[in-house]
């Protein structure tokens, strides 16, 4: 290669190294600057000259040179141009490479790919010789069936003689009976003689034996007279009567004996038959579990060798297309198969999503429609009969159809459901189902009666749980004759209702016999029948008059109410009953309880005392216990036509006055009114007027939402509670009867009036009584709506929720709502729902009563519970003693308690005890005690005991003066502690009236009990299983048939879930919030701290050939730890984290690394379903079953081991860092759920640390201690010495808890706890325990955020609770010293609490702002947080 300089113009350019090299051009040149430029011109000028003028031809030269110049210009310029065409060729010789390396790597993957085919040609023929194989085994399964089922045939063949063999037995049974009641009549005949006949006989024919021998030596044998042998004769027969005496008695022996040994045969026949019995169903079940297990393991097999082949089929396309975009060149990016495949679902199942949408949209628009004009039709309640014909058409169409499609609908939404993870999709449905439910709410609260002529009539769908029906029962209803009816006249007795089990044993029912209404029931034994013969039905007015039937255990009551037509005066009759037999409960099978009105099916016999025609006239029902009920929610309708028969139109009676201004709400519905400007404005007296009555402690009143701004009216516990923010600067205000001035829940009505004077004082009245006002900044009210009773759920849980006392709804009744003095129908307002007119007595009775191990209730009466009466009540706990009633008089002491599970009761010193001790298994039981002059009796469930009574001279004293009587408990000192449970339908048989169930809300003493709800805990599944008798073998066989589930992936049934749902709702009485926040369902709660976890000691032994772990997450971090699992020394490890918002699932194959990584984000804060599998030489990680991601690797089972534990959301301190970036290794902030391994769900953890369940709604900051148990140990930059204060907020869920502990080596503590309510805090310093409390006059547990303050000043130490402040001032300890100990908060272990600490339960709520000595503490740097404690984040509601 050479190089050349050429002059051009004034300056020099090196010219570019050119390629190859140039021999043609072979001159070279050496200048320097513009002077050796200069010189080069002027030599080549010279040369020329003279060579012109040597060479003759130096013109010829001249031209030549002249040319080369000229050329060399050109070749200058175009060497200018090199450059550029090189580096095209360059890009163009790159571009050529890369080429060839893509026609390379398509190479390979055709090659892996013809690999990969052979490899799965081979796998395919070897799921082909494993499916032979499972056919054989198939066949030898079948002909194992077919073996059992002939080996079973055998059992029963003999099942069938023992049946023989029991029905001689049962021969030989009656054949003793009957020789048993002859030798008993014997014995009776002979106990007719004199005691000591035997005796006087045996006694007398000595002597007369002795006085023949006499005579007989004295007569030397001469009987002249015969006196001898008289005497003789007269012995004999005294003999004989002894003899058969004792005959008598030996035949009664052998009799006995002869019994008690059929007895034994007759227990050992049925041993066996059980025996016998359950080894057959053992081996039907060992059977059928085979098959399944080779059914299920052939379709495994086949699933998988399709999604093999299927994946690979894939995969090939993949490549293909890949090489055909490679050949082309193709600049444009195509959708991938797996992406198109992805859309095309995606399409697929957003096309029946909108289907079923659609559907449902074309389901419930014309029900709507149906229910709007119903309602428009019922407004007016004139003599209208065309309008009663509509509305009544209308309500019929509805409810039918309701029927037709409520199933299709659900199964629609479950197809749905099953689908896709679309989370919207979803929210849809379960909006949908709230719908039904309210729609179905709606229709049981159809206030229309029917028309029954005599062939017709409904079924009804009572939504009661018959458990409530079983000691008590109530039912109300309007019934109206048609007396003109001719086939009436002719047969005037008419079958009225029946309620009870299909095989017509426990009933109760109503009827027309004999010109008398008669109420008609049987608890199993004999049909009890009540007439009202005082009120002929002949006499009935023509138009609607109440019935009301009840039942108390055995006493049976009937009221009839006849209203008048011209005034507000009522006739009314009563009559009772009582049946005779033992029988005291109403016993109905959930799955075989009918209710039918005004007639019966053909297909269905009644009990011979219902056994009658139709009725004829219409019928409306009323209530069911606290129920209301509608005969428009029907199972089925027989023979019942609106439009040919209408329903009677109610006149305007005095009882439909009422129930026309009442409106009842049962909780769950609620009315509003919009626009209420319509009516009045917003002025610069704004006044609203409600009246309630309710005996329930808690329910929301009004509601007014715009956006963030509300206002509130509340009941909490008994008192009203108002709150409401308009925008205010200085955020809501809270206005309440904190002096406790007027009490809502007495059931009575109370006036309630708000009124907001000068956009600036709220004014609270109550019965036309101030009780409170409170000023605010000048803002006029900014609402349109007004919610009344409750609100809708979007509403409740909105931002709004953390400003409410509760979200319950109201029960109970309401009347004359205004806004400006002006009246509102509520009923007629759209949007009202689930509300009915009236206002049913029974709702408004507090039959029921929760005690909390120290409240109790009392009552007067002037009765004496010692000399005879009769009582009973219900029950329900999970406490194995406590005192359930207490009665006194002087010395004398009537009592019935819990013992060890057992009930036991104690009448002046005498004690009966129920046999079984299991009745503090969480469900309901009812007892019945009676005191006579000649006996006490307890009956547990029908189950009677009894004992004499050895006291007679108390029958017949009337009692002297009132005495007090005592539920739940007694202040007096009692042995019994008080009891923790429910006590409801309670009654005594009194002087002053008849046999009523007792209304607690009546009662002169009430002490920390709630009438409203029932807070005990459904006992476990497990426990529900009644034993069976000679069950020994029947447990060997439960215990195989666990095993066996055990291994299969557990689902939650539906009564698992429910029992979840109500352990979630469980409730502290005293605690406004409840104990449990809303949380999904099975979801655990991650993060706050950095190795927030969980950790799980079981590994499965097939873990190193096969590990599959699922797990469900949802989370908006972009960094934490999901699962990890490695070797002590964490060479060997596995482990699926977030980085950066992706999913990334890492383990290792020898010294190799294997990581597959998602594509997209997963962290958006939405559900999503994982699946990473490590394979004996493949790692797959599956998202939302669409994206499949793996990896092949050459691995060895043999040397891949972990070690326990097994880390969920979080590791240990230290961990991970080895093969994880720091950023993933730290706490997993998100929920995880549905955790399983290998195909089965792990569900205990052997240790958890900052772990809570997955709480919905709004949060706060806060720290949140769960209902699990927990605790927060403080660093050691923070101790309690001898001198120190100690500030913090909390905000409770129940009323008893540890607050904070710390504890020294020398046995020194200072202990802070909650016991209902009360808080208290104990120290020892070394020389005795000393202690304050504080009692707030409001409750501790009122769901508001209270200060706790704790000031220790060596031996003084005062406690601060709000503006509540008491102190207490222990001995001088002069050695004390300073202690560096750990800090615990919300609870301690419990080996560090001494006996004399009483409450040792972990707090449950939530803390805040915690300080000591002014320092702010750090939960989140804690030396450790252990158990269910959410750090920073408190749930709002």
């Amino acid at each position: 290669m050479t190089q050349s300089v050429v002059v051009q113009g004034k300056g020099l350019r090196r010219a570019e190294p050119s390629r190859r090299p140039r021999p043609w051009l072979s001159f070279v040149s050496f200048a320097v600057g513009q002077c050796g430029n200069q010189v080069g011109c002027r030599f080549w000028d010279l040369a020329l000259r003279e060579h012109a003028a040597v060479n003759k031809s130096s013109l010829i030269f001249l031209s030549v040179l002249q040319r080369v110049e000229e050329f060399h210009e050109r070749y200058n310029d175009t060497r200018s141009l090199v450059s550029d065409v090189v580096e095209q060729l360059r890009e163009h010789n790159m571009k050529l490479s890369d080429l060839e390396e893509a026609l390379g790597q398509a190479l390979d993957y055709v090659t892996q790919t013809e690999a990969i085919n052979k490899e799965n040609t081979a796998n395919l023929q070897e799921s082909e010789k494993q499916h032979e194989k499972l056919k054989e085994q198939a066949d030898e399964v079948n002909s194992i069936v077919l073996s059992a089922t002939a080996i079973l045939a055998e059992p029963q063949k003999i099942s069938s003689e023992l049946s023989e063999v029991i029905k001689n037995v049962s021969g030989f049974y009656a054949e003793i009976d009957g020789a048993k009641k002859e030798l008993q009549e014997k014995i009776a005949n002979l106990s007719l003689f004199d005691d000591k006949l035997e005796e006087k006989a045996m006694q007398h024919a000595h002597n007369l034996r002795r006085l023949a021998d006499e005579l007989d030596r004295n007569l030397h044998g001469i009987d002249t007279n015969g006196l001898v042998q008289r005497a003789i004769n007269a012995s004999n027969v005294y003999e004989n009567i002894a003899g058969y005496i004792e005959e008598a008695n030996k035949a009664a022996l052998l009799a006995l004996n002869t019994t008690n040994r059929v007895n034994d045969a007759a227990v050992g026949i049925d041993t066996q038959i059980i025996y016998h019995r359950g080894k057959s169903e053992e081996l039907l079940s060992r059977a059928m579990e085979l098959q399944q297990t080779a059914a299920y393991s052939n379709d495994l097999t086949i699933a998988d060798t399709s999604r093999h082949v299927n994946g690979t089929a894939a995969r090939m396309h993949a490549v293909q297309s890949r090489l055909m975009r490679a050949i082309t060149k193709m600049q444009s990016a195509e959708l991938g198969l797996e992406a198109r495949q992805r859309l095309e679902q995606a399409k697929q199942k957003t096309a029946e999503a909108v289907s079923t949408t659609v559907t449902i949209t074309q389901a419930t628009t014309p029900m709507d429609e149906n229910v709007r004009l119903w309602s428009q039709n019922l407004q007016d309640f004139q003599h209208d009969s065309a309008a009663y014909d509509s509305a009544v058409h209308s309500a019929g169409d509805a409810v039918k159809k309701l029927t037709e499609v409520f199933p299709q609908l659900l199964d629609k939404l479950r197809k749905v459901e099953q689908k896709a993870p679309a989370n919207n999709i979803s929210s849809s449905i379960q909006r949908i189902r709230d719908l039904i439910a309210q729609t179905r709410s709606v229709a049981s609260k159809v206030q229309v009666s029917m028309m029954f002529g005599g062939e017709s009539a409904v079924e009804v769908n009572p939504k009661i749980n018959v458990e409530e029906l079983k000691s008590f029962t109530s039912m109300s209803l309007y019934i109206k004759l048609q007396k003109d009816n001719p086939q009436l006249a002719a047969s005037p007795d008419r079958f009225i209702l029946y309620l009870g089990n299909k095989n017509v044993k426990n009933y109760m029912g109503l009827a027309i016999k004999n010109d008398n209404l008669v109420y008609i029931y049987n608890l199993g034994d004999q049909d009890v029948e009540i007439p009202l013969d005082s009120k002929p039905v002949s006499t009935w007015p023509s138009y609607f008059s109440i019935i009301k039937i009840e039942r108390i255990g055995r006493h049976g009551k009937m009221f009839l109410t006849i209203p008048s037509l011209s005034s507000t005066s009522e006739e009314k009759f009563i009559k009772t009953g009582e049946t005779l037999g033992p029988s005291s409960l109403l016993n109905l099978e959930p799955e075989n309880t009918v209710f039918y009105v005004g007639g019966a099916p053909p297909d269905f016999k009644l009990p011979p005392s219902l056994d009658l025609p139709g009725f004829i006239g219409c019928l409306e029902l009323a209530t069911l216990n606290d129920d209301v009920i509608s005969l428009y929610n029907f199972k089925h309708a027989y023979n019942i036509d609106t439009t040919t028969s209408p329903p009677c139109a109610r006149n305007k009676l005095a009882f439909t006055q009422s129930r026309a201004v009442s409106y009842f709400f049962d909780g769950s519905g609620y009315a509003v009114a919009r626009n209420i400007e319509r009516r009045g404005r917003f002025s610069q007296v704004t006044r609203f007027d409600i009246e309630v009555r309710t005996p329930t402690d808690n329910g929301l009143i009004l509601l007014m939402v715009n956006g963030s701004m509300f206002f509130s009216l509340e009941m909490h516990n008994g008192f009203l509670y108002l709150r409401y923010d308009f925008g205010f600067s200085t955020g809501p205000v809270l206005l309440e009867d904190s002096m406790k001035k007027a009490q809502i829940n007495d059931a009575k009505f109370h006036e309630i009036s708000i009124i907001y004077h000068n956009s600036k004082k709220m004014i609270l009245v109550v019965d036309r009584r101030h009780i409170k006002s409170v000023d605010n900044e000048r803002t006029a009210m900014p609402f349109t709506d007004i919610y009344i009773g409750g609100a809708p759920a979007e509403i409740l849980q909105s931002s709004i929720s953390s400003h409410l006392a509760g979200i319950i709804g109201f029960k109970g009744c309401m009347k004359g709502f205004q806004f400006q003095k002006k009246d509102f129908n509520l009923l007629e307002e759209p949007g009202t729902l689930g509300i009915s007119y009236g206002c049913p007595e029974d709702s408004l009775i507090s039959r029921k009563a929760y005690f909390n191990g120290e409240s109790f209730i009392a009552s007067s009466q002037k009765v004496s519970l010692l000399s005879e009466f009769e009582g009973g009540f219900n029950f329900r706990t999970l406490q194995p003693n406590g005192l359930l009633f207490y009665y006194s008089e002087g010395s004398d002491v009537l009592s019935i308690s819990m013992d060890r599970g057992a009930v036991v009761l104690n009448a002046s010193g005498i004690k009966i005890q129920s046999p079984d001790k299991n009745y503090n298994d969480g469900k309901t039981h009812f007892i019945i005690t009676s005191v006579t002059p000649e006996r006490y009796e307890l009956s547990v469930d029908d189950k009677k005991q009894s004992k004499k009574n050895p006291v007679k001279d108390r029958a017949g004293k009337s009692p002297d003066s009132i005495k007090k009587f005592y539920f739940g408990g007694s202040p007096l000192k009692t042995q019994q502690a008080n009891f923790t449970g429910c006590i409801s339908n309670a009654y005594f048989t009194r002087l002053d009236r008849e046999v009523e169930v007792e209304d607690f809300q009546r009662y002169s003493e009430k002490v920390h009990t709630s009438f409203y709800g029932c807070p005990v805990e459904s006992p476990p599944v497990a426990l529900l299983h009644k034993k069976g008798r000679n069950s020994s073998k029947a447990k060997g066989n439960r215990n195989k048939k666990v095993g066996r589930d055990k291994d299969k992936v557990s689902q939650p049934s539906t009564g698992l879930k429910k029992l979840y749902q109500e352990v979630n709702m469980q409730k502290d009485p005293q605690c406004q919030l409840p104990m449990n926040p809303k949380a999904t369902e099975h979801a655990y709660q991650f993060g706050g701290t950095a190795n927030s976890r969980q950790e799980f000691d079981h590994i499965p032994k097939d873990f190193s050939e096969r590990a599959q772990f699922s797990i469900s997450l949802k989370t908006h971090s972009s960094h934490g730890m999901i699962f990890y699992v490695s070797d002590q020394k964490e060479t060997n490890f596995m482990t699926l984290f977030v980085a950066h918002g992706r999913l990334i699932f890492m383990f290792n194959a020898g010294h190799q690394k294997i990581r597959i990584k998602s594509q997209e984000k997963y962290n958006d804060g939405l559900w999503h379903n994982v699946i990473f599998i490590r394979g004996k030489n493949i790692g797959r990680l599956i998202i939302d079953g669409l994206r499949v991601l793996e990896e092949a690797f050459n691995g060895n089972a043999n040397t891949w081991q972990v070690t326990e534990p097994l880390y969920i959301g979080g590791v240990a301190p230290g961990k991970a860092v080895k093969n994880i970036q720091i950023n993933s290794v730290y706490s997993f902030n998100g929920c995880l759920s549905n955790l399983q391994l290998n195909g089965r769900s792990i569900t205990s953890a052997s240790q958890t640390f900052s772990v809570t369940p997955c709480f919905e709604g709004p949060s706060e900051a806060g720290t949140y201690f769960s209902s699990e148990g927990g605790y927060v140990v403080l660093d050691e930059s923070f101790s309690l010495g001898l001198k120190f204060e100690v500030v913090f907020e909390i905000r409770p869920r129940s009323s008893s808890g540890i607050l904070l502990h710390g504890h020294s080596v020398n046995g020194e503590y200072l202990n802070m706890h909650m016991r209902n309510g009360q808080v208290t805090v104990k120290l020892n310093n070394g020389i005795r325990d000393f202690s304050t409390s504080v009692t707030l006059k409001q409750s501790l547990c009122d769901g508001r955020w209270h200060r706790i303050a704790v000031i220790r000043d060596a031996n003084v130490v005062q406690l601060d609770v709000d503006s509540e402040v008491n102190h207490v001032v222990g001995p001088l300890n002069p050695k004390a010293t300073d202690h560096r100990e750990p800090v615990f908060i919300g609870g301690v272990p419990e080996s560090l609490l001494t006996s004399s600490l009483t409450t040792r339960n972990s707090f449950i709520g939530c803390i805040r702002n915690f300080m000591i000595d002014e320092k702010t503490v750090s939960f989140s740097k804690a030396a450790l947080v252990s158990g269910a404690v959410s750090i920073n984040t408190c749930p709002a509601a």
